[in-house]
């Protein structure tokens, strides 16, 4: 290079930008929905390093005041997020589960809702409603529904 020439020169820098990403998970007793869902999660980009997952789980009914770490599918997926390094906390409600979940969802600031959907006839998706369902019709938030393998499969 000459005194006084000018080059242009490039220079590229990578950063990693690891902004925290907040998913409320609303588990059932089912444990087959309960693993669908914590796979589904486990499965986010860098999902170690910036997620953080709320398992909560709501008793419609709870005389003998069990906990939440109590229900098996709670456990359960609890123990896959755990296992790649997915910062897990447990929350244990009593109610109407989607109000619950709605809520933990803005006390949160969640970045998505993830739900397990029952496979249901049209009739009984009319008759019987769901949980899936008002949620995703009752809040701003991104809802992502999970179904099992074997419902996946059909």
């Amino acid at each position: 290079m000459n005194p006084g020439e000018v080059t242009d020169t490039l220079i590229c820098v990578t950063l990693h930008v690891c902004s925290m990403f907040t998913a409320v998970i609303g588990i059932d007793t089912n444990v087959e929905r309960a693993v669908a869902q914590a796979r589904t999660v486990a499965r986010i980009p860098n999902a170690d390093e910036s997620v953080t997952a709320i398992l909560l789980h709501d008793f419609s009914e709870n005389p003998k005041g069990g906990t939440v770490e109590q229900v098996k599918s709670v456990r359960r997926a609890r123990d896959i997020l755990e296992e790649v390094g997915i910062e897990v906390q447990l929350e244990g409600t009593s109610g109407d589960a989607s109000e619950a979940i709605i809520r933990s969802a803005e006390e949160h600031d969640a970045d998505r809702i993830v739900l397990a959907g029952r496979k249901r006839s049209p009739v009984g998706k009319a008759l019987l409603g769901s949980v899936t369902q008002a949620v995703i019709l009752n809040t701003e938030r991104p809802v992502l529904v999970c179904s099992t393998d074997d419902e996946a499969a059909e």
